[in-house]
C-alpha cells in the first residue's frame, strides 16, 4: 500500500510515455483513468481487504478445488484432476498478472502497435518477420497432438477467460486503464507464443551480420581475435570421460575458401536478446552435504522487470505435489521441486538461428535458386493494425530455410525508408521455427519421481536449449544440455551462407543418444553456468555460440572444496562477488601502469584500484574504478576496428582480458586510424587518464562505491529508461555485476534464486525481485525486493492438505464447479 502516495504521479507521466519512453499516438483519456468509478483508484487489486475466505463457482470446474494463500499471497492449489489443478492456475495467472501475460504475447505476436500506435511498428515487423506467429502455430499444432499438453493448455485457458469473462471495465488492471484499451480472450495459441517469446530470448542471438562484416573489412586474423573460438576452454559442463562415442552425424564441411572472404553485408540493424541472459545452477551429491543429501541451486539471469517473469505456485493432486516458479501465460512449473526431485535450467547459449542470402529469380520473388534449380516460395501476408492510424501490410516470403527476414524494404530496427539499392535477401534458419512440445517437458518434470522420469520428461524438449539440472531424494544428480541442435562443420553459422548451395545448409541434427548428460560423477557435483558444454577439441560438433566462462570456472573451484556444505554455504555462493576477470587481469593492469608522472587524484585511484580486494562488493570503491577502466580500454582497443567495419558491436567484454592474456601487444592494440603504433601501455595510460574526471565527478556525487555507482533498478516492463518510480523500485544497493556469480547488473541479474536441500522432507528457499500481484499499488506488487536486494530468501513451503489450519495461511479460496 505503501505505493499509493507516489502513484498519481507516476500515472500522470505515464500518460506521456507510451511503450519505450515514447508517446503514443493518442494519449488516453485522463477524464476516463481519474474516474471515481471507474479509473486507477476501482483497481481491484488495490482497494482488495483479501478476506480471508472466498467462495466462487464458475463453469468448467469439474470438482471443488481449494487454494490455500499464505503470507507472500502464494497460492498453494490442491484439486483433484490435473485439468481443474490448471484451469485453477489459469486463473489466479490472470488474476494477478492478466495485463503482463497479454502484454508479452502481444510483443511476441508483432501487435504492440494495436495498443501504443505507430512508433512500436519497427518491433511488430522484427517479430513477424521473424516468423513468431508462424513458429507458434507450428508448434502449437505439436502440442494439441499430445493428449497431456492438449488437456492442460485447453484448462488453462479455460481458467484465464473465467476471470476476464468476470471483468467488468471499472475491474481492468490499471495499465488497461492508462492504456485505454481492454483485454481480448486467451487462446492456446498465445500460450505458443509465450513459448517463442522465451526462445526469442534465449536462443535468437544474431551475430552473423556484424561478423560477416567484420571479416569482409577486417580479414580472419581480426576476426578471430574480436570473436574467438575458444579452444582453450577451462571447467566445461561436461567433463571429457562424459563424452558419448564419436558423432554419427559429423558434418561434410564446406569446401569453398570464399566462406571466409565474404562480401559486405547490407546495414542490417538486428532486433537481438540480451546478451547477459543466462543463469547458474549446481547440485551437490550427499557425500559432500552436512545432511548426506543432495542440494540443488539455480538462479536464473534475466531482465529485471515489474511485475516480475516469475509467479510463485504450488499444485497439488492426488498424482503428485509440485512447488515453483511458473510463467504468466503458461500451464505447470518451470524450476522448482516436488517431494522426490527438484529440477532447474541453464540457458545452453548455442547457435540456433543461421542466416542465408537467397538470389530470387525475379522481382516477383516468387522463385529462389537453389541447387542449381529454381525453388518456388510462399508469402505470408501479415497485416498491422495501428492505433490511431490505418492499418498496413507487409508481405512476408518464406523459402524452405525459413522467412526472408531482411529485404529492400525492411533491414530492421533502425531501419528508414525503403531503399531499393540494398537488394540483398536474407533468411533465417531458426531452430525455434519447427514444430516442437517444449512445455510437456515441465508438465512431466513437476510429477517425476526419479532420475528415469527426468530423462524421460526432457527428451522432448527442442528449443532454447537448456541445461537441465537434476537431483532426488534417493541421492541422484545429473545435468543434460537437452536441445535439438544442428550438426554443425567447423565456424558454419559465424557468417551469412549463401543460399544457392545445400553444403552450406544443416546437414542433420545431433542424434538424442549424443546428447551431452553426466550423473552421479565422482568429483560429487553438477553445474552449469553457460559456459561451453565441452572442450571442443574432445567434440565432434561445432559449438558455435556465445560462451561466458567466469562465473562457471569460479562456481566449480568453490565446490571443488566443498565439505559437508549448509544451505548457508549454498546461499553465499549465490551472493558471491568474486571479480575472477579482475583476478586475471589486474596485475598486467598494475605492473603495466606507470604513476610516477600522473596527477595526484590519478594515483588516488591507482592505489584504490590496487588494493582492491576483487570482490565486487556494494561498498566497493575499487569495482568502480575497474569498471570504468576497462569500458574505456574495450572502446580504445576496439573502436578503429569498428568504425572501419561499419556495423560491428563490440567484442565480449572478456575477449579483450583472454587476448591481453595472452599477448599484451596483440595486434589490435594499435590504433588504425593513426600513422604510429600504439603500446598497450600507451592505450592503457590513455584509458586510465581519461576517466579520472568521471571518477572525480562520482566521487564528489557520493556515489564512488559500486552499489550506488551501479544503482541497480527494477523498472516496470514497459519503462526501460526506469522514467516511472512510482511503479518500480530504483537505487537498489547490490553488488555482482558481469562475469560473477551474483550477476546483479543494473537492470538485469538473478530473476529467481532457489536452494532446494532433497531431506525427508523436502526443505527449500527461494527469492525473487518482485511480488505476486502485477498491479501497482498492491501491497504484494514488490514483496520480495528487499529481501532479494539484501541476499536473504524465504523459507518455502510445500504444503500438505492436512495443513490447511495452518496459521501461514491468509486467505483460502474454494472454486466450485
Amino acid at each position: 500500500m505503501r505505493h499509493i502516495g507516489t502513484l498519481f504521479t507516476g500515472l500522470i507521466l505515464i500518460g506521456f510515455i507510451y511503450f519505450l519512453n515514447s508517446k503514443w499516438g493518442a494519449t488516453p483519456p485522463l477524464g476516463k483513468l481519474l474516474s471515481p468509478t471507474h479509473g486507477y483508484l476501482q483497481d481491484p487489486e488495490i482497494i482488495d481487504d483479501y478476506q480471508k475466505s472466498v467462495s466462487l463457482s464458475l463453469p468448467g470446474i469439474k470438482t471443488p478445488v481449494h487454494v490455500y494463500f499464505d503470507d507472500r499471497m502464494v497460492p498453494h492449489i490442491f484439486a483433484d484432476n490435473d485439468e481443474d489443478a490448471y484451469f485453477v492456475q489459469g486463473y489466479l495467472h490472470a488474476k494477478d498478472r492478466l495485463w503482463q501475460m497479454e502484454f508479452q504475447t502481444h510483443f511476441a505476436a508483432g501487435r504492440l502497435s494495436e495498443i501504443v500506435g505507430e512508433k512500436a511498428l519497427p518491433i511488430d515487423r522484427a517479430n513477424r518477420r521473424l516468423g513468431m506467429v508462424y513458429a507458434a502455430e507450428l508448434s502449437l499444432a505439436e502440442m494439441e497432438k499430445d493428449t497431456l499438453t492438449y488437456q492442460s493448455l485447453n484448462a488453462y485457458t479455460a481458467g484465464v477467460n473465467a476471470y476476464i469473462s468476470g471483468l467488468s471495465e471499472k475491474d481492468y488492471p490499471l495499465e488497461y486503464k492508462i492504456l485505454d484499451y481492454s483485454p481480448e480472450p486467451w487462446t492456446n495459441l498465445k500460450s505458443a507464443l509465450l513459448s517463442k517469446y522465451m526462445a526469442k530470448d534465449l536462443a535468437a542471438y544474431d551475430d552473423d551480420f556484424e561478423r560477416t562484416a567484420v571479416i569482409a573489412t577486417l580479414g580472419k586474423e581480426v576476426f578471430d581475435l574480436m570473436y574467438p573460438n575458444r579452444e582453450d576452454s577451462i571447467d566445461p559442463i561436461i567433463p571429457k570421460e562424459f563424452i558419448p562415442p564419436a558423432g554419427k552425424m559429423i558434418p561434410k564441411p564446406v569446401i569453398d575458401s570464399n566462406y571466409f572472404h565474404p562480401e559486405m553485408p547490407n546495414l542490417i540493424t538486428p532486433d537481438k536478446p540480451d546478451k547477459d541472459n543466462g543463469s547458474n545452477n549446481w547440485a551437490l551429491a550427499g557425500n559432500l552435504t552436512a545432511t548426506g543429501k543432495p542440494i540443488l541451486c539455480n538462479d536464473p539471469h534475466l531482465k529485471l522487470r515489474l511485475p516480475s517473469i516469475w509467479y510463485e505456485i504450488q499444485l497439488t493432486t492426488p498424482d503428485y505435489s509440485c512447488y515453483g516458479v511458473s510463467i504468466p501465460g503458461a500451464p505447470g512449473i518451470l524450476i522448482g521441486f516436488n517431494q522426490h526431485i527438484a529440477f532447474g535450467t541453464t540457458n545452453a547459449m548455442r547457435d540456433v538461428l543461421d542466416y542465408y542470402e537467397i538470389k530470387f529469380k525475379d522481382k516477383s520473388k516468387s522463385q529462389y535458386l537453389y541447387n542449381g534449380k529454381w525453388n518456388n516460395a510462399t508469402q505470408r501476408l501479415e497485416e498491422f493494425v495501428i492505433r490511431g492510424a490505418s492499418s498496413i501490410t507487409d508481405t512476408v516470403i518464406y523459402t524452405h530455410f525459413g522467412p526472408v527476414v531482411y529485404d529492400e524494404k525492411y533491414q530492421g530496427l533502425k531501419n528508414g525508408k525503403p531503399r531499393s539499392d540494398r537488394n540483398k535477401y536474407y533468411a533465417a534458419r531458426w531452430k525455434a521455427h519447427d514444430a516442437s512440445n517444449d512445455i510437456i517437458t515441465f508438465l512431466m518434470l513437476n510429477r517425476a519421481k526419479n532420475y528415469d522420469d527426468y530423462r524421460n520428461a526432457i527428451k522432448r524438449f527442442s528449443c532454447p536449449g537448456q541445461n537441465l539440472i537434476f537431483a532426488s531424494s534417493s541421492g541422484d544428480i545429473a545435468i543434460t544440455q537437452q536441445g535439438v541442435f544442428p550438426a554443425k562443420w567447423k565456424y558454419q553459422g559465424e557468417f551469412i551462407m549463401e543460399g544457392q548451395d545445400s553444403i552450406f545448409e544443416w546437414q542433420n541434427m545431433i542424434p538424442p543418444d549424443e546428447i551431452l548428460t553426466m550423473k552421479n560423477p565422482k568429483r560429487g557435483f553438477v553445474s552449469s553456468a553457460n559456459q561451453l558444454p565441452v572442450d571442443p577439441k574432445d567434440y565432434p560438433y561445432y559449438l558455435g555460440g556465445d560462451y561466458v566462462y567466469e562465473r562457471g570456472y569460479r562456481i566449480n573451484q568453490v565446490l571443488a572444496k566443498a565439505h559437508k556444505a549448509t544451505v548457508q554455504d549454498m546461499m553465499n555462493l549465490q551472493n558471491d562477488n568474486f571479480n575472477t576477470r579482475a583476478h586475471q587481469i589486474r596485475p598486467l593492469l598494475l605492473k603495466t601502469l606507470k604513476i610516477q608522472n600522473f596527477p595526484s587524484d590519478a594515483k588516488e585511484y591507482f592505489h584504490i584500484l590496487e588494493n582492491w580486494n576483487l570482490f565486487n562488493d556494494s561498498n566497493s570503491e575499487g569495482a568502480t574504478v575497474y569498471s570504468l577502466l576497462m569500458d574505456s580500454l574495450n572502446q580504445n582497443i576496439w573502436g578503429d576496428e569498428l568504425r572501419k567495419s561499419i556495423i560491428g558491436s563490440l567484442p565480449e567484454s572478456n575477449t579483450l582480458v583472454q587476448n591481453l592474456l595472452k599477448n599484451k601487444d596483440f595486434v589490435c592494440v594499435d590504433n588504425i586510424d593513426t600513422p604510429e603504433k600504439e603500446t598497450f601501455e600507451q592505450q592503457l595510460t590513455k584509458s586510465f587518464l581519461s576517466i579520472i574526471p568521471e571518477l572525480n565527478k562520482i566521487k564528489n556525487s557520493g556515489k564512488l562505491a559500486w552499489g550506488a555507482y551501479k544503482q541497480t533498478g527494477i523498472p516496470h516492463l514497459i519503462d526501460q529508461k526506469q522514467n516511472m518510480p512510482a511503479l518500480s523500485r530504483l537505487n537498489l544497493n547490490v553488488g555482482g555485476g558481469e562475469g560473477i556469480v551474483n550477476a546483479t547488473k543494473q537492470s538485469h541479474g538473478p530473476s529467481w534464486k532457489m536452494i532446494v536441500s532433497m531431506t525427508s522432507p523436502v526443505e527449500a528457499w527461494g527469492v525473487y525481485p518482485g511480488g505476486q500481484s502485477g498491479h501497482p499499488g498492491n501491497q504484494y506488487y514488490d514483496t520480495g525486493v528487499t529481501t532479494w536486494a539484501s541476499g536473504s530468501y524465504f523459507k518455502l513451503w510445500l504444503m500438505k492438505a492436512t495443513e490447511s489450519n495452518s496459521a501461514k495461511v491468509k486467505q483460502t479460496i474454494v472454486f466450485n464447479p
